[in-house]
């Protein structure tokens, strides 16, 4: 009967332990871990659009920047054939011989206008070759990058989807535990009067709240972080990049005592950010599944610092 009984007690130790299901908390918390992460490739692919469209803006100015050049070459070039056909035809008793002929009184003024003709059609083709020589390389430098940006697309295009994969189970878990994979958000209270272009932003940011979060998008109806910060203040008459650390960029720093309505707050080093808009409350589009609402500023994240729009 020891026996027996010894040889039951090891096996129900080596039975493997049954894993306990997350909870609704624990799922909550894999939901927003990941949707921070995700905003940080989102944001890094919002810098990587502004990054390329500047290049490929660069080098359509380069191209026509090029045009003034080709005429001086056609010019130079005219000029220089006219030249060598000239001497061709007459041998040896060319415009250099006619110029030069005669008595010796006009001698050093005819040798100075033909240094004057040689160095303009020179001078000419220097030019265009100098330009020609800028022009190949700057746009082999811009070619270089453009591959280089396009394999950091791709790269975040693949590293992107492999989240919003793991969004897709996560928020499969949350209709399980919650009964849905969207929250909603609706803002029946009285939007602060506030004077101005900050006025402005702000009451274009209240007005989209329950509109949902998109990736990279910028209205009408879905928004990301940067997005959203950019349409309100553009809805005031200034420009923003798409960008939640390029916006850090383009503010000014304050301090949280110095925060007033309209004001930017940013957020998970910088791959997040949203507008102030008094008492301690902040509108931001935080990601998957959570729509635009109004949220306490401090919001689960740390804070890395504050900008006014100037």
């Amino acid at each position: 009967m020891v026996v027996a009984a010894t040889t039951f007690a090891i096996a129900l130790t080596a039975a493997p332990a049954a894993h306990a299901s997350p909870s609704a908390s624990d799922l909550q918390k894999q939901i927003d871990k990941q949707g921070q992460d995700l905003e940080k490739v989102v944001e890094s692919y919002n810098a990587l659009n502004i990054s390329l469209k500047k290049t490929q803006d660069d080098q359509k100015k380069l191209q026509a920047s090029l045009a003034p050049a080709k005429v001086a070459l056609a010019n130079a070039s005219a000029q220089v054939n006219t030249i060598a056909g000239t001497a061709y035809q007459q041998g040896p008793v060319g415009p250099a011989s006619a110029l030069l002929s005669g008595d010796g009184a006009n001698l050093i003024q005819k040798m100075s206008y033909l240094e004057v003709i040689q160095a303009g059609n020179q001078r000419d083709i220097n030019t265009f070759t100098e330009t020609t020589q800028t022009f190949t390389q700057r746009q082999t430098a811009l070619n270089t990058t453009k591959a280089k940006q396009s394999a950091q697309l791709q790269e975040i295009a693949a590293h992107r989807k492999k989240i919003e994969s793991d969004i897709k189970d996560l928020k499969a878990k949350r209709v399980a535990a919650f009964g849905t994979a969207n929250e909603k958000a609706t803002f029946n209270g009285t939007i602060p009067s506030i004077s101005g272009s900050a006025g402005v932003a702000v009451r274009f940011a209240y007005d989209q709240v329950g509109d949902s979060y998109g990736f990279g998008d910028a209205g009408p109806n879905s928004w990301d972080c940067s997005g959203l910060t950019m349409g309100a203040w553009g809805a005031a008459g200034k420009s923003l990049p798409h960008n939640a650390a390029a916006q850090w960029d383009a503010t000014t720093r304050i301090s949280r005592g110095d925060l007033k309505a309209g004001d930017l707050v940013f957020y998970n080093g910088l791959a997040h950010v949203a507008i102030y808009v008094g008492n301690d409350q902040v509108i931001d589009a935080p990601t998957e599944g959570k729509p635009v609402d109004v949220r306490s500023i401090d919001r689960g994240m740390p804070v890395d610092g504050y900008g006014r729009v100037t």
